[in-house]
């Protein structure tokens, strides 16, 4: 969303992104804690940092090296800037370079748990003593410390964890560990003190406020134009409908679901009840699967089924917009769009993003198109999963709806391995509707931030009424999360599982095998694919 003024001057923490997959949980972070956050690009003017609404500046971290050719670097004015100022990993690294101070590649890259030390008490330390877990990510680290820092922490082996600037009146703090990701238990403290032991900011920023300027922006951007909102049946293009339902008048607003073939068993009809539910009740609903099924016709690669999903996706969207009546340049597209898509499409605000899996509705050709002709809105851009549920609840959505797990918009094709076809659909659908009802039996569904299955590219032998088989091999996924940027494996109690995986291959005929992900994320996505 635009960098639009507010009708109330908030404090601001400017983030300026390096790269780092973690830019925007930093920003979630601070959020989190009441104060308002807004990521800039790394190279962002030094004038806008000056700015009086802004009262600290966070450099993310990257992954980059800082002595490669080519590296992120600011406008060298940051350094001396009198704001306070805390670098994060690749941001630590640049501080101490940029003062003369030495950063060389470690022996292997650092990634995992660690354990720091605490040398000083300082104001970001605050409420911490001794001995704290802390989660690294890094593959550089301090060698030689600059003459204008001094070191506050270390790591059990020796290396310099955490540094500040020598000079008292200097509030300049560098961490090479990650305070924004769940995995550094008090990491929230230490931001917290930075927030408002150092940097002085008031508790300014809420979801309320949020969704109040939400709606203007929204009134202000779209006018008296229509806007055509996509809805799958999730909860994030669910609020942008009624995010937009809040907004407009209903004549302006058209609500368009598409079945492509590729969701959940009965899954449309409970996206027209949802909708109806919540007072929208002019949808146009188009069964698009055959389409999709034959364009998809032996495609394996992930990317590949991604890019042509999102492309029929917008070709079936033009051609029933032209059929209403919709189909010139006039007609907004309003998406739900995640910080979370963003970030793993590298579609982040600076230029150094990495891509770790496109996303349909940030990267295909006719989106951008959309973007570049100003006719996109993503009101939900700037906020991760839990921010849109809790902003769910505020528009009156059901409980039901805010909290049903994630789905991903390229569906089932992405939980399918290879190539998609009816019959692997079929039975990955029964796989899914078996998991899904297993887990609500047991008072699970409510307790785990995802789960879903995904059918593998493999079949393994066995043994069926004495009788040799030779079936598919399925794969079960649940993970414990909060905004989906971290996750862990669920850790199902033993008898479950195994009733699970015995409940699959007596009731589905084709399933042969099961086996459980315990992958944490990261280092593997939530996802697949």
């Amino acid at each position: 969303m635009s960098d639009v003024s507010t009708a109330i001057d908030l404090d601001t923490i400017a983030i300026l992104d390096f790269g780092s997959q973690y830019t925007q949980l930093i920003a979630r972070r601070v959020r989190e804690l009441g104060v308002f956050s807004r990521i800039y690009p790394h190279d962002v003017s030094i004038t806008r940092l000056l700015a009086p609404d802004i009262r600290g500046i966070i450099l993310s971290g990257g992954p980059a090296s800082v002595t490669e050719s080519g590296a992120p670097w600011p406008d060298s004015a940051l350094f001396s800037i009198e704001k306070p100022l805390l670098g994060i990993c690749y941001g630590m690294q640049l501080l101490n370079y940029f003062h003369d101070g030495t950063v060389v590649p470690g022996s292997r890259r650092e990634y995992g748990p660690a354990e720091i030390t605490l040398i000083s008490a300082e104001p970001l330390f605050q409420r911490l003593v001794g001995i704290q877990p802390v989660w690294m990510s890094h593959g550089d680290h301090l060698d030689r410390l600059a003459d204008d820092f001094r070191v506050i922490a270390r790591t059990s082996d020796g290396v310099i964890a955490a540094i500040r600037h020598a000079e008292p009146r200097r509030a300049v703090y560098g961490v090479q560990f990650h305070p924004e990701v769940t995995h550094t238990p008090n990491g929230q403290v230490i931001l917290e003190n930075f927030l408002f032991e150092i940097c002085g900011c008031s508790h300014s920023w809420s979801l309320a406020g949020h969704l109040e300027r939400t709606v203007a922006e929204l009134q202000s951007t779209i006018g008296k134009l229509p806007v055509c909102v996509l809805v799958s049946g999730g909860v994030d293009s669910t609020v942008t409908a009624a995010l937009l339902a809040r907004a407009l008048p209903s004549a302006q607003v058209r609500t368009l679901h598409i079945d492509n073939g590729l969701m959940r068993a009965g899954e449309s009809v409970e996206v027209l009840e949802s909708l109806h539910r919540i007072g929208i009740t002019d949808v146009t609903f188009v069964d698009a699967a055959e389409l999709f099924l034959e364009r998809l016709v032996g495609v394996t690669d992930p990317e590949e089924k991604r890019r042509i999903i999102g492309d029929t996706f917008i070709a079936v969207q033009e051609r029933e917009l032209a059929r209403l009546g919709l189909g010139d340049n006039k007609v907004f597209l309003a998406q739900g769009t995640l910080y979370t898509d963003l970030i793993e499409s590298g579609s982040g605000v600076g230029k150094q993003a990495v891509v770790i899996k496109t996303h349909h509705n940030v990267s295909t050709p006719s989106v951008q198109a959309k973007r570049e002709a100003g006719l996109l809105v993503e009101p939900n851009r700037e906020i991760f999963k839990d921010e849109v549920r809790a902003l769910g609840l505020c528009l009156g959505l059901p409980e039901s709806l805010v909290y049903r797990h994630p789905f991903p918009g390229p569906g089932l094709a992405i939980r399918i391995l290879g190539a998609v076809t009816p019959e692997r659909l079929a039975l990955l659908r029964q796989v899914d509707a078996c998991f899904l009802d297993e887990l609500r039996r047991n008072g699970l569904y409510e307790k785990i931030w995802q789960a879903f299955a995904v059918l593998l590219p493999v079949q393994s032998v066995g043994v069926m009424g004495d009788a040799r088989s030779y079936d598919h091999v399925v794969g079960l996924r649940a993970v414990q999360s909060c905004d989906g940027m971290t996750a862990q494996a669920y850790p199902f109690p033993w008898e479950v599982l195994t009733r699970l995986a015995t409940r699959l291959t007596n009731e589905i005929n084709g399933v042969g095998r099961v086996v459980y992900d315990v992958s944490s994320k990261p280092p593997a996505t939530i996802e697949w694919e």
